[in-house]
């Protein structure tokens, strides 16, 4: 846990005081190398490793600590800078990337193959088409929180020119929007029907109910993406239809998260590492152009984590996160394609980091999908 909780921000303050960025001394990167090469010596399956087969000395350790600290605590996202990713190879930042992920959550999976990390790097696809998602492309994306406490991207090559980040502190937009529009925030409090992009399992519903800010029964929370909004609309007809109230609501929840008084725009270089803490930061990216050379392309690896001492969530948020305690395994997208390894690998990660765990199961099934 952490001292203080996560609280608004404006651009301007993350310009000027800049304690979320830290940077990796010497001895903390040598402390990843030596725990690099332990566990490329060991050999092991990512998903049978324990922290103990990364074993990262007192100070590269601390620092991840405080890195993820950062993410709970005042500014809700980090940018951890420093990684060695130009003289490690690509299989090399994957499986330190891994190692550095068991000290600091559980991994959740993230598409309809249930991968457990992702590259995100233009593979061709479109962003907006069926079941599209936005990190195999090089479109810009629209603000949207991911589907775990935490998002961890490491970036191993930029692009030629693009891809900027982009990080907006919801508590801000949020307080905002209830100062201009209050009857607005009461209606982001109602459930918004999503889509899964065809990445829940097979035995839940293809959509599901979420409001888009929690209710005040727990500490504040916000996910927002409409994108899957609109996809719920277009291919589900059963779903309830999005009034024109909440359609303004989601105007004006836009417009305020690309405003430049709060919208924070930051280049990755390489080596670094961003830490965001989906309930209290929305994220976006611009379009990039990319090289022509396979390995000078723009490559970030993805981690969706669950975290020891996380907030927990509404209760009206569980159709979705099935678990809505603090401290405990939560969230990801299931997919298709879960294995007997990775329930094994999510509850022996979740008790060496003394974290709340339950076995899956779905809130809702399909037969029981029906809206009301």
């Amino acid at each position: 846990m952490t001292a203080s909780a996560p609280r608004a921000w404006t651009a301007e303050e993350a310009r000027t005081d800049t304690s979320w960025v830290q940077r990796l001394s010497a001895d903390e990167v040598a402390g990843v190398d030596a725990a690099l090469a332990h566990a490329k010596a060991l050999g092991k399956p990512w998903l049978a490793m324990t922290p103990q087969d990364f074993p990262l000395n007192d100070v590269a350790r601390a620092a991840l600590d405080r890195a993820m600290a950062t993410t709970q605590g005042r500014w809700g996202l980090c940018l951890l800078k420093g990684f060695p990713v130009d003289r490690w190879s690509e299989d090399d930042a994957k499986l330190a990337y891994w190692g550095m992920g068991l000290h600091m959550g559980v991994a959740r999976t993230q598409n309809p193959a249930s991968q457990h990390m992702n590259d995100v790097r233009d593979i061709g696809a479109v962003y907006k088409g069926k079941n599209g998602r936005g990190y195999n492309t090089n479109a810009s994306l629209d603000f949207h929180m991911d589907s775990a406490d935490v998002v961890a991207l490491l970036c191993r090559r930029t692009a030629k020119s693009g891809g900027e980040s982009i990080v907006t502190s919801t508590i801000a937009v949020a307080e905002e929007l209830g100062q201009r529009r209050p009857d607005l925030l009461a209606v982001l409090k109602q459930p918004f029907y999503h889509h899964y992009q065809g990445a829940q399992d097979p035995v839940q519903p293809p959509y599901y109910a979420c409001p888009i800010i929690g209710d005040d029964s727990a500490p504040f929370t916000m996910r927002v993406n409409r994108k899957n909004i609109v996809a719920a609309q277009r291919d589900f007809p059963e779903v309830p239809r999005v009034t024109d109230q909440q359609w303004e609501a989601l105007d004006l929840l836009e417009e305020l998260m690309a405003d430049p008084r709060w919208c924070y725009r930051m280049h990755l270089d390489e080596g670094d590492m961003q830490l965001v803490n989906n309930y209290v930061i929305v994220h976006s990216r611009t379009a990039f152009e990319d090289f022509e050379e396979a390995d000078r392309k723009r490559h970030l690896l993805r981690l969706w984590l669950a975290v020891p001492g996380s907030q927990p969530l509404p209760a009206d948020w569980a159709e979705y996160f099935i678990d809505t305690r603090g401290n405990a395994v939560r969230g990801g997208l299931r997919g298709s394609q879960q294995t007997p390894e990775f329930a094994t690998y999510e509850a022996r990660q979740a008790a060496a980091l003394g974290m709340l765990h339950k076995p899956w199961a779905p809130i809702k099934r399909r037969a029981e999908a029906q809206p009301a």
